[in-house]
Formats: structure tokens, sequence, C-alpha cells
């Protein structure tokens, strides 16, 4: 159990172009020192948006999920409908998405496009690549007041648009997103999640769901580019990669995109904008064996940066968060 008391942490290192690191003092158990520092590491992200821990010397699946899991208010979050696999540690505990080594993530927040999101996004590195892979972020409202009034603006009357084409080749299946490869409960939580639902003849499965593009944070208020537009935007994709995607499935039945809330289209340099708007205010550093981070999903977006030799990240999610929370300008209605 945490102590009543919450523990005091030494300084934290602030530096510019870095996120906020913090060196451990601790020389026993993670999960342990994580106990005990719990409110203490909470406050700091709640001050900063995020925080690295260095110097737990986390070393496998077990303690990693200790560590989650003591530093977890409401328990962790299982997945839902994921974009890519995932292996499962353990409930709660994931592996980062299946993605391209050399290909980036670019800046995202975590399920933004769901019901019910995480407010809290805990990684640990178990194996840090030998080149590149950094867990990169970038703050929202920073985002959000850098980007062009009149873009802003029409993404708070209109919000985004996510559609996925669902297959058993590229991301993640429909059962692997639901949980299940029952046909009816598909269709049940699509329609308790406001997502429209298209059955193809081919047994595959479309999808469409409109959410707001800015939130306020829950906490503070603050407002926040909250949203994947970029991340799963078509433009994003190396232009090889979509180019095979386009020939294969078609412009229109790509496994995911994002559009505009009322269906139109999101040009080539809208989406780079976002990318380098998001660019100019990241801040990165390379993970090493045994870091912890734990991250703000609403106020803090993050990536996964291009990487070479094997990588060992482990993500949890917890206290959840639904858009009622968040203040948000596109009404949801729910079957």
């Amino acid at each position: 159990m945490p102590s009543s008391t919450p523990m005091t942490l030494p300084g934290v290192d602030l530096q510019p172009g870095k996120p906020p690191i913090l060196r451990a003092d601790s020389t026993g158990d993670a999960a342990s020192w994580a106990a005990e520092h719990r409110e203490a590491l909470r406050a700091v992200v709640a001050e900063h948006g995020a925080v690295l821990v260095r110097g737990l010397g986390l070393g496998d699946g077990a303690e990693a999920a200790a560590v989650f899991r003591k530093v977890a208010d409401d328990g962790l979050m299982a997945e839902k409908e994921a974009f890519a696999s995932r292996q499962t540690y353990s409930y709660g505990v994931y592996s980062s998405s299946k993605w391209p080594p050399n290909q980036p993530m670019c800046m995202h927040h975590e399920l933004s496009y769901t019901l019910e999101f995480p407010g809290l996004m805990l990684f640990a590195c178990l194996i840090a690549p030998t080149v590149g892979g950094a867990t990169a972020l970038a703050d929202a409202p920073t985002v959000l007041n850098r980007l062009p009034t009149e873009l802003v603006e029409r993404f708070l009357r209109e919000g985004w648009l996510l559609t996925r084409t669902y297959n058993d080749d590229i991301g993640a299946s429909y059962a692997e997103a639901f949980g299940t490869d029952d046909r009816g409960a598909v269709e049940s939580y699509c329609r308790a999640a406001a997502i429209e639902f298209e059955w193809q003849a081919d047994g595959g499965l479309r999808t469409r769901q409109r959410r707001s593009a800015v939130v306020r944070h829950p906490v503070t208020g603050l407002p926040c580019w909250f949203n994947q537009i970029a991340f799963l935007n078509e433009w994003t994709l190396d232009p090889e990669i979509r180019e095979y995607l386009v020939d294969v499935y078609g412009a229109d039945r790509l496994p995911f995109n994002t559009r505009y809330g009322d269906g139109a289209p999101i040009s080539e340099e809208t989406v780079r904008l976002l990318n380098d708007v998001y660019e100019s205010t990241t801040v990165r550093e390379p993970w090493q064996s045994g870091d912890l981070m734990l991250v703000d999903n609403v106020r803090t977006a993050h990536s996964r940066e291009p990487y070479e030799g094997p990588r060992e990240v482990l993500v949890a999610m917890t206290d959840p968060v639904r858009p009622a929370d968040c203040s948000p300008t596109v009404e949801v209605t729910v079957a």
C-alpha cells in the first residue's frame, strides 16, 4: 500500500529538448519504490505532463507489470480497438504495437478515437535499441496554439473522422481489435461506442467514427489538440507503402485513414503541417534498459522513432477518461 504521507522525490532534471528526467534512488525492489513514491510521481506528471524515471533497473515483464500496478489508481485497462497487434504479457500489460522498425509512428494520443481512453500511459524499457527508437513527446496545448486558427476552427466545428477496413493482412483484424470474432458481439460494441459499421462481401468489416479533435484536460481544463489525425492518415505513410496499399485495397478502402468530420479528405499539405508542428514541439531522450516513463495521455502526445537492433518496451494504460469529461466539441450519439 502507498504511504499515507506522499514521499518526496529529488529534483527533476529539466533540460531543453528532453522530457523531465528523475533519477530513482532505488537499490531494492522496484515495485516497492513505485508504491512509496506513487503520489509524488503523479504530482510530477501533473506539473510537467510526463516523467522519465531512470535507475529502477526494470528487467522483465513481471517486474514491469508490478510497477505499473503500483502506479495505477484504478487498475490497468484492457486495450480495445487496437490498430495494430500487440503481445499480451499479462492483463493490461502489452508489447509496443507491431510496426516496422524503419518506419516512425508519429505523434498521437493513445486510443483518442474510443469512448474510454487512458488518462495515463505507462512505459517500461526492458531492452533499449542500439540506435533510435525513442518514445518522443509533444505538449498538446502548445501544439494547439501553433496550429493555424482557420484549421483549428474547422476541426472544432467538424471534429475528425476515422475510417477503418479490417482485414487479416494489415494491422489488427477485427477479432483482435474487438476481442471477439462473433459478429453480433462486434455489432453490439460498435453501437455502444458510436461506430458506424458495414460488413463486406468478403467477410471483412468497415467502420467510421467521428470524434472531437480538441478537448479540455479533465483536471486542468487546458484545451489540448487530442487526436490521431496525422498518425492514422494515409499521407503519413511512407510513399511506397501508401502506393502499395492503394493499389491492393483502393483509395477508399485503406486499412485506416482519417478525414475531416464531414468526410472530406485531408490534404497531404495539411498532414505535413500537423507533423511539422509536432516536430517543432518534440522532446526526446534515448531509452536506457530499465527505464520507466509516465505520460499524461491527454496533455502529452507520444511517438515511436525508427530504430535499429532489438527493442522491448512494455506499455500499460490506466486512469480511464470518457469524452464527456473533456468538454468535447462534437456530439457523440450512442445507440
